[in-house]
């Protein structure tokens, strides 16, 4: 379908989306409209979308709720998985341009803070961008209110007359974003903005790292023998590891874990083959070969 240059909203009923549909309506009369992914995981999830809708209408803005089922296994990373897999689809059958999402500045430090608490990298440090691609299906994604509190958002909704969805999961213990969301409340020394501004800049250095890693891809990277590569390192540790991850994922399929091939980065520095995924790889006079490891014979 031909892209209509409208901007598609994700809308759930809480504080944060219904501010990002209040405000992209009035700033982008007719040029909006709306969705509401219905996980199932809740019996209120139908009503709330059906409350998204009403207001919608009241706005003159299309909407359309869309049902999901998840997989079984963790239940949030399955829940955002199957959400950005039913917007990607409606944002095609619409034809939509783009999909805006409310992810504010307490979301930014919150992911900030519980990055740095898992031993992420700069690339997980970055939190959210303003701009993206959506997962899955690689149409373009907008987070327009980065620079917002939630409080703000609150206030924006407060002030159309409009009682938001409280989202229960929001407060549950269970949840490590919840947890620290309840321990922030409680720290009034933090300066929210100041965190979100550093996952900016950490987002530049990021960019910078892309860049790098591009540039060592293009010159230091050589197509081998039988389907194989071989990278000879020139950069330093963080690019190499980054071109490293590129070519496990070409060779492989898959993408490594961050941890995977910083053991591999080690053991072919100190001058030691190892393995990864299907591959294996093997220091030598000319660089370091990766390659699809030998298939195993089979008896009968």
């Amino acid at each position: 379908m031909r892209r209509t240059g409208k901007l598609g909203l994700a809308v759930s009923g809480g504080p944060d989306s219904l501010a990002l549909l209040l405000l992209a309506a009035k700033a982008l009369p007719g040029r909006v409209e709306a969705a509401t992914v219905d996980h199932g995981l809740r019996r209120e999830n139908a009503d709330e979308a059906r409350f998204v809708s009403d207001i919608c209408a009241g706005l003159g803005v299309p909407h359309e709720t869309l049902a999901v089922a998840l997989a079984p296994g963790n239940i949030q990373s399955e829940a955002r998985t199957a959400r950005y897999a039913a917007l990607g689809a409606w944002l095609g059958a619409r034809g939509l341009g783009a999909l805006a999402t409310a992810h504010h500045a307490d979301d930014q430090a919150e992911t900030l803070l519980l990055r740095l608490n898992r031993g992420s990298g700069v690339a997980g440090l970055a939190g959210v961008r303003a701009a993206g691609r959506v997962p899955g299906s690689g149409q373009p994604l907008l987070r327009p209110l980065l620079g917002w509190r939630r409080a703000e958002l609150a206030a924006v909704v407060e002030a159309a007359g409009i009682a938001a969805v409280q989202d229960p999961s929001n407060a549950d213990p269970r949840f490590d974003r919840a947890r620290l969301r309840m321990a922030l409340a409680s720290a009034d020394w933090i300066d929210v903005p100041a965190l979100a501004q550093s996952a900016a800049h950490l987002a530049d250095a990021d960019a910078a790292l892309e860049w790098a890693t591009a540039r060592e891809w293009r010159e230091q990277v050589k197509p081998g023998a039988l389907g194989a590569y071989v990278y000879q390192p020139a950069a330093p540790r963080a690019v190499a590891l980054r071109v490293i991850a590129l070519l496990v994922t070409r060779l492989d399929g898959e993408e490594p874990r961050g941890s995977a091939v910083a053991r591999l980065f080690d053991s072919l520095l100190a001058g030691q083959p190892a393995s990864i995924g299907n591959l294996v790889a093997r220091p030598g006079p000319d660089g370091w070969t990766f390659s699809p490891a030998p298939r195993r014979r089979t008896t009968a």
